[in-house]
């Protein structure tokens, strides 16, 4: 690549401005990769703990349905869901982590009293009060979980878009710049000793040639012969 650059003191000006742009750019970042694996590190230790406690609430509804529809059976408990008039809502806005826009979401309506539920009170028992509690509790779980988790699969995606153009300056631009520039700074400083042993021999001829002229100069002139002589 570095035959493909005409060697003039132009180019080398432009090669070093390019070469202290990259350079900064460089640092830049490598400082925002880092930034963004701490925050990642942060989410991730986050997402690890909602999984957890998605797992563990997860578990609890499943013990609390089963025992609703062994106690009050299958068409108490269906009865019981069907009632239910007002649904959760989700809202979704966008909050901007070192440059990464990930998803805030947030919910209404999720946790409920027992008069918001729909069903009589005095008509189902403890047990359907109990399940409804553990799925609305784990449905919150669940929505604390998609946003953690898609906050954190867009920062993974920004880490690798930063880790390959860092790659991209460190091993391939800034080593093409660096090459170059030392072809230029070679060529030039060869074009430079060839000037200077141009002007010395044009210095040197120059010399001689005053040399044999002031040698003409002092050499006697012969009078030239008359008819007397």
């Amino acid at each position: 690549m570095a035959k493909d650059v005409k060697p003039t003191r132009k180019n080398l000006m432009a090669i070093e401005e390019r070469i202290e742009l990259s350079e900064r750019g460089h640092d830049t970042l490598e400082k925002k990769r880092d930034g963004l694996i701490m925050e990642f590190m942060d989410i991730l230790d986050q997402a690890q703990d909602v999984r957890a406690n998605m797992d563990d609430r997860y578990q609890r509804a499943q013990r609390a349905i089963n025992m609703a529809r062994a106690m009050e059976g299958d068409v108490a408990v269906r009865g019981a869901a069907s009632a239910l008039k007002e649904h959760p809502e989700i809202t979704t806005e966008s909050r901007n982590i070192m440059g990464v826009v990930v998803p805030q979401i947030e919910s209404s309506k999720v946790k409920k009293n027992l008069d918001e539920r729909g069903y009589g009170v005095m008509g189902t028992s403890a047990r359907i009060d109990e399940a409804a509690d553990a799925y609305e509790e784990l449905l919150e779980t669940i929505i604390l979980a998609a946003e953690v988790e898609t906050a954190m699969k867009k920062m993974l995606e920004e880490i690798e878009t930063t880790k390959r153009r860092v790659n991209a300056l460190e091993f391939k631009l800034l080593p093409d710049l660096y090459d170059n520039q030392e072809y230029i700074e070679q060529k030039l400083e060869e074009q430079e000793r060839e000037e200077i042993f141009r002007l010395k021999k044009i210095k040197a001829k120059k010399e001689e040639e005053e040399k044999e002229a002031a040698k003409k100069e002092s050499e006697p002139v012969e009078e030239p012969l008359t008819a007397d002589d």
